[in-house]
């Protein structure tokens, strides 16, 4: 048995938008540092075995703080990048609609089979996250792991792992906000989500002498 902390990373320059972020490399915002800062107050008072991260800095930085708490070196493996998005990289849904209208319209009905132009299967997203899972989960049985990655990965992950279609993720799992944390537990082949999208505790600041 091991646990999965899943935390998105912290909010980034292309939210205020609502521009599909992928592979691109995109800052965190203020806020986005402060829930980093966040993520890093609750982790100080958790047991936690090992962080891991993606490798894109947006993952990487909000990681930073817990890692630091728990006296860990954080591990970046490219399995967790988000969701290669093709030429939705970078737009919003209305820009979408207006560069490639059809495929987008399609993307909406069911963006599983029909995923963006240009851009990467998630059912391939989701076998490498699994796998990446389920390689740290046989390396530390009985261990409570946290990982900082991405949206549109942690919900294919979910349905790949709970069993439910993938192109449902964004119906089943229509929100998951940066900083949140969503615990799955792997055990003998299954998969148990024991929280989703869960807001970090607020931890009291320390008063100094």
């Amino acid at each position: 048995m091991t646990d999965f902390i899943l935390v998105r990373h912290g909010e980034t320059v292309w939210h205020a938008e609502n521009r599909y972020a992928g592979r691109a490399d995109v800052a965190l915002t203020e806020r986005g540092l402060h829930q980093a800062e966040q993520l890093g107050a609750w982790a100080r008072g958790q047991q936690i075995d090992a962080v891991y991260t993606s490798t894109l800095s947006r993952a990487r930085y909000t990681a930073a703080p817990a890692a630091r708490a728990l006296g860990l070196e954080p591990t970046a493996d490219e399995r967790l990048c988000e969701i290669d998005f093709g030429d939705g990289e970078g737009l919003t849904i209305a820009e979408m609609a207006q560069r490639f209208p059809e495929q987008q319209a399609a993307f909406l009905r069911d963006p599983v089979a029909n995923h963006l132009p240009n851009g990467e299967d998630p059912r391939k997203a989701a076998e490498r996250a699994r796998t990446c899972l389920e390689e740290i989960a046989a390396a530390r049985p009985g261990g409570r792991i946290l990982i900082v990655a991405h949206n549109a990965l942690f919900r294919v992950l979910l349905c790949d792992l709970l069993g439910i279609e993938l192109g449902a993720y964004r119906r089943v799992f229509p929100v998951l906000d940066n900083g949140t944390l969503t615990e799955v537990r792997l055990s003998g082949g299954n998969a148990s989500l024991l929280r989703f999208n869960a807001p970090t505790p607020a931890v009291p600041a320390i008063s100094l002498p």
